[in-house]
């Protein structure tokens, strides 16, 4: 059996797939590492050692403490895929803006969009600028609100196509069905700002309809207007209607067109009224002016397009003519310049496009043809099927050839930000095909601005790099830089590292080390061109600065497995899997668990990376995850359905958020088509803050559910997350009217208590918490009812309610009950008991930040303060521990070091809520101009932040006065 696995997984070529220099040496938009301004997490696999060598220095890997059960394995075994080398890790290039100063650009940004508010300019790029700012931050609500704001100040139909499609791209994981057709009629719930139709047609100066044309009524049709004939000026080929008379007469016909052997009848003064071309010609000097038969089978156009034509001068409408006949009117108005009639074909045209295929029929001749709406509707449905439209080769050759956009241009439809949003896309599906490099040619080609330069030239530089060209990279790079992206410079160090120029590219960092303001990249990024104690002081002082970064962390951990100290290397791995949910970092433990013959453990973190990522592929790509849990199978307890359940029960209540992850995964894997599981999935992935997986699962959900009630609640919650908190409410009640289930209550009472509620109103949301629990459930969710049933207690100041609640939950093992408990205990004056049961949750979640940060709170100062350390310590993103020592700080006459303590955390997370304290505090100090920059920085994130925006203009009152 040995012998087997062995020949199996040496079949699977995994030595010549791992010698590669680097793995993941970008961040992909599929990793739920939340921009963490690095990746990359493989190694070089080193050749395999002689059978029985037992050294971790070597590459073998034995397993002297394989499970007894195992058959598979002996303690001589090795397995080929080697160790991971510290050497090999590399960290990833952002692919995106980084300035040097977050705070400063974002102040410089909210200055821009100021004056040009002031101005009346178009706010639509700066908004859009913002969007390529906010990147680098990793928050995607800053993201959608900055494609939001774009949308709604998109003044041209082009623009507001794209950004309509891109919202609608980014939030493609929230829809009940992920692909409907891109063109369909909005839904209830579909946000405005994403309607195709509004995108189109909207024809308010803000771009924005206030109501979304496809849910609402159409008006009756009107009753055509007769054109008098009387109100045409002839002499000076003048065209004047008076619609506001109609005269209800029959149709006279003065004039024949001769077409071939048919002759079309019309009435001339209503052809000469289409155009002033025609109106020349028909009442001019011309010979045509004096005869009632006129030839016109050499104008391109047929018997059947002139009947139309006469149609439309006689009643200024558009009957429902065939595409064909449409395109011919279009070239008529085209040859003869009838505005009217082309503006009304291009609307028509445009109407008929309901998806891709339609498109590609209607494409070209729009674009001959000039039609600006037909394009655009074209152009939308291929942008709203994105990244599928991209395969095809007629689509692709438009978006991505420089005569596509040459073509695209000439009808209006060319914009730095369709090719913003096209390589947005095609960079994460795959950075290194001729589709990203083609589009990103195209967004240089289109950019103006300096920040649409700085953003083309980096990504050029990074995709090259990327790809192996290393001399391309190094110029695209370099013109980045001279375009003002200091961050820019790693990317040339890196590229002349690439091309064996380590030296030199230690140089150039060590000069960006010494020109700037510190920054964590930067540090990391020298550490690489570096050895020995130096390259780990260098990673010491970036994780200081940045601590954040998952480079440094992984390079620690491969080199303490080097010098044979597995617990310390799991122990650095740790460190960033207890703050960010990073599948390289998983990845790289997994392994770690497999060099110390820990099976189960590897198969834990496996499981969760494919809970991440589904088609996550393990050791450089050559292996499927789902493979390696196979080729394990031996070597960890096989469990069923009620075993796993057992230990999502004890994972649970241990608050083992990836171990119950891994459990449902497994569990999935039995059962694919569980709804329920794929909803606890879902929960799991939402309290990992993984929000984009976690609405993928709850859509899984809801498509595998056979019941009715089921699938209603799932997308209660779909809609409950997206923000539609009456569409949820309503879905809960179709379900509990097919059915009463816990699920349907648990929803009506979240849906009910998500606004502030009086005291009537909270207990009648306890007692639809009540009604769940009566119904059939697990422990898991009951423990959840009765933690919230206590939380409402405790908001209605009904202590001994909320603490019977939490007793409750606590007695079948909901451990974060420990909190309100916890809570009730502070309320009662009993702070020291409140203490103690936050102290017994840390002895089951032993490294859980928001546990420390929470028991700060009934702590005595001293104590307070080493609780938020370790939170801190735990998860450097949280930002209420900055802010309390900041405080205490203050409290102390310690300015410079509170503002110091702030500015620590700012420069790898800048944050409202530490822009607004260090904006006070600077206040307080009289340092107008810092107050200024923080509250601007602030407001560029969340405009309408009330205090901030009190204290801004209270500081530039004070610098009004100064400079007065």
């Amino acid at each position: 059996m040995t012998n087997n696995f062995l020949t199996t997984i040496r079949s699977l070529k995994l030595i010549e797939g791992c010698k590669a220099a680097q793995i993941y040496p970008f961040n992909s938009a599929a990793s739920t590492s939340g921009g963490s301004g690095d990746g990359g997490g493989g190694a070089k696999l080193l050749p395999l050692p002689p059978p029985r060598s037992v050294s971790l220095m070597s590459a073998s890997l034995c397993y002297p403490h394989a499970p007894a059960t195992s058959g598979a394995f002996s303690s001589e075994s090795t397995l080929p895929c080697g160790l991971p080398a510290a050497a090999a890790l590399e960290p990833a290039l952002d692919a995106c803006l980084r300035p040097v100063d977050h705070v400063s650009a974002l102040a410089a940004s909210f200055r821009r969009m100021s004056s040009a508010e002031t101005k009346g300019d178009d706010l639509c790029d700066v908004y859009l600028e913002q969007h390529a700012l906010f990147h680098a931050l990793g928050d995607p609500r800053l993201l959608r609100r900055a494609l939001r704001a774009a949308r709604v100040h998109a003044t041209d139909s082009h623009r507001r196509v794209v950004l309509a499609a891109w919202l609608r791209h980014e939030r493609r994981e929230d829809e009940f069905d992920p692909m409907p057709p891109p063109l369909d009629p909005c839904g209830p719930t579909t946000p405005l700002l994403e309607c195709p139709r509004s995108a189109v047609f909207a024809t308010e100066s803000s771009g924005v309809d206030p109501v979304c044309p496809c849910r609402r009524t159409p008006p009756p049709p009107p009753r055509p207007p007769r054109l008098r004939r009387d109100t045409i000026l002839r002499r000076n080929a003048s065209i004047a209607f008076d619609e506001s008379e109609e005269e209800e007469e029959d149709e006279t016909n003065d004039l024949w067109f001769v077409i071939g052997q048919e002759e079309v009848a019309c009435e001339r003064s209503c052809i000469a009224a289409l155009a002033k071309p025609l109106n020349t010609l028909l009442y001019g000097g011309f010979a045509e002016a004096r005869r009632d038969h006129i030839d016109f089978s050499r104008d391109g156009i047929s018997a059947r397009g002139m009947r139309a034509v006469a149609a439309y001068s006689r009643h200024g409408r558009l009957d429902d003519f065939p595409p064909d006949t449409m395109l011919e009117l279009l070239a008529f108005a085209n040859k003869f310049c009838c505005d009217g009639l082309k503006v009304a074909c291009d609307n028509k045209l445009a109407s008929m496009v309901r998806g891709v295929d339609e498109a590609l029929s209607l494409i070209d001749l729009g674009l001959e043809e000039a039609a600006h709406l037909l394009v655009a509707t074209c152009l939308q449905a291929f942008l709203r099927e994105l990244p599928k439209s991209l395969s095809h080769p007629e689509v692709a050759r438009l978006l991505c050839s420089p005569e596509g956009r040459e073509r695209l241009d000439a009808a209006g439809n060319a914009s730095f930000a369709l090719y913003y949003f096209l390589s947005y896309v095609a960079m994460e599906e795959d950075m290194r095909s001729n589709t990203t490099v083609m589009l990103l040619e195209r967004l240089w080609e289109c950019a103006e601005l300096p920040w649409h330069k700085q953003l083309a030239l980096h990504q050029l530089g990074c995709v090259m790099l990327e790809r192996g060209e290393f001399k391309d990279a190094q110029e695209w790079f370099e013109e980045a830089v001279a375009e003002g992206h200091v961050y820019s410079l790693a990317g040339v160090a890196r590229a002349k590292f690439k091309c064996g120029h380590k030296y030199m590219a230690y140089k150039l960092m060590n000069r960006v080390v010494t020109d700037y303001d510190p920054a964590g990249w930067m540090y990391q990024e020298r550490a690489v061109y570096c050895v020995g104690k130096e390259k780990m002081a260098d990673l010491r002082t970036a994780t200081q600065l940045d601590p954040t970064l998952t480079y440094p962390y992984k390079y620690r951990a491969a080199a303490l497995l080097e010098e044979d100290k597995m617990e310390r290397a799991l122990e650095e791995i740790d460190k960033v899997l207890s703050f960010r949910m990073a599948t390289d970092c998983l990845e790289l433990r997994a392994w770690f668990y497999l060099v110390a013959g820990d099976f189960e453990a590897a198969v834990r973190d496996v499981r969760a990376i494919l809970t991440l990522d589904p088609t996550y592929m393990m050791f450089h790509g050559k292996m499927h995850g789902e493979q390696l849990i196979e080729l394990l199978r031996g070597q960890v307890q096989q469990r069923d359905m009620a075993d796993c359940w057992l230990q999502l029960y004890d994972r649970w209540s241990g608050v083992d958020d990836i171990g119950s992850l891994a459990v449902v995964q497994q569990m999935l894997a039995r059962e694919p088509g569980n709804s329920s599981l794929r909803f606890r999935q879902s929960l799991l992935l939402l309290r990992l803050n993984c929000q984009k997986a976690a609405m993928r699962s709850l859509r899984l959900a809801r498509n595998s559910s056979i019941h009715d009630h089921e699938r209603l609640v799932y997308e209660g919650w779909i809609l409950y997350d997206t923000g539609h908190r009456d569409e949820a409410l309503e879905k809960a009640e179709q379900s509990l009217s097919l059915q009463r289930s816990f699920e349907a209550f648990f929803l009506k009472a979240y849906a009910l208590g998500d606004s502030s509620l009086d005291v009537e109103s909270a207990l009648s949301v306890v007692q639809l918490l009540e009604h769940a629990n009566s119904c059939a459930s697990d422990n898991l969710r009951k423990g959840q009812a009765y933690n919230n049933m206590g939380s409402i207690y405790v908001d209605c100041d009904l202590l001994d309610e909320a603490t019977e609640c939490y007793s409750i939950a606590l007695s079948i093992k909901h451990t974060r009950a420990h909190q309100g408990l916890a809570r009730v205990h502070f309320l009662k004056n009993r702070k020291k008991a409140a203490f103690d049961e936050m102290t017994s949750l840390l002895k089951i979640a032993k490294n859980s930040a928001s546990a420390y940060e929470k028991r700060s709170e009934y702590a005595e100062r001293d104590a307070a303060k080493s609780d938020l350390n370790m939170a801190t310590l735990l998860d450097p993103t949280r930002t209420y521990p900055y802010r309390y020592r900041a405080a205490v700080l203050m409290d102390e006459n310690k300015e410079e070091e509170a503002i110091g303590e702030l500015t620590q955390a700012l420069a790898f997370k800048p944050d409202l809520q530490l822009l607004h304290l260090r904006a006070a505090f600077q206040d307080s100090m009289g340092d107008s101009a810092s107050t200024l920059r923080d509250c601007e920085a602030a407001l560029c994130m969340h405009p309408e932040h009330g205090d901030t925006l009190e204290l801004y203009n209270k500081a530039s009152a004070k610098a009004e006065q100064s400079e007065s």
